[in-house]
């Protein structure tokens, strides 16, 4: 940092005023981040690496199934999500088996392939045993096609078809170490 004073005269009532002006100049730095751990002056965190890898193991033995355009309201299979969220899976599956509404067949074939993929990835440990339980579910509204249907007075109305797209993760209760 480099500070300069100059002074100056100003004439005021046959008086030398003097006022000193203090400016910054900014040195630059000669390298950034990204450049000093590129050149290896500089490395990376090494806690970073193992947080990533933690991440990545923890994400390896949780099961994520999604269902895509499936042709019904959002709104409509978020009553039927609503019923499950959180809760162990046969519990899941016995409450959508009896269900009535439309969303609840889609969804209950959904949380048997979400069992699935979690046996896939964990060979070692037995389903009954494992405490499984639906940890998320998200229902977000996908494509929606649009229709016109004829109205009064030569007029037209849009029919809006709206579809959805459900997110699925499966948790053990038991953790394994």
């Amino acid at each position: 940092m480099v500070i300069s004073l100059v002074n100056f005269h100003l004439p005021v009532h046959s008086e030398a005023t003097q006022v000193t002006v203090k400016t910054r100049v900014k040195n630059k730095p000669s390298m950034t981040r990204k450049e000093k751990i590129a050149n290896n002056v500089e490395k990376a965190p090494k806690r970073k690496k193992a947080y990533a890898e933690r991440l990545k193991a923890e994400k390896a033995k949780i099961a994520v199934v999604t269902l895509k355009r499936e042709p019904s309201s959002p709104r409509k299979m978020r009553y039927v999500a609503a019923l499950i969220r959180g809760i162990e899976v046969e519990k899941a599956l016995g409450i959508l088996k009896f269900n009535t509404r439309a969303g609840a067949k889609p969804l209950r074939k959904l949380v048997l392939a979400a069992v699935a993929s979690w046996q896939a990835k964990n060979e070692d440990q037995r389903l009954d045993e494992s405490g499984l339980f639906i940890k998320e579910i998200s229902v977000d509204g996908g494509m929606m096609v649009k229709r016109l249907r004829p109205a009064p007075q030569g007029r037209a109305n849009r029919i809006r078809k709206r579809s959805n797209h459900v997110r699925i993760i499966l948790d053990s209760k038991i953790k394994q170490s």
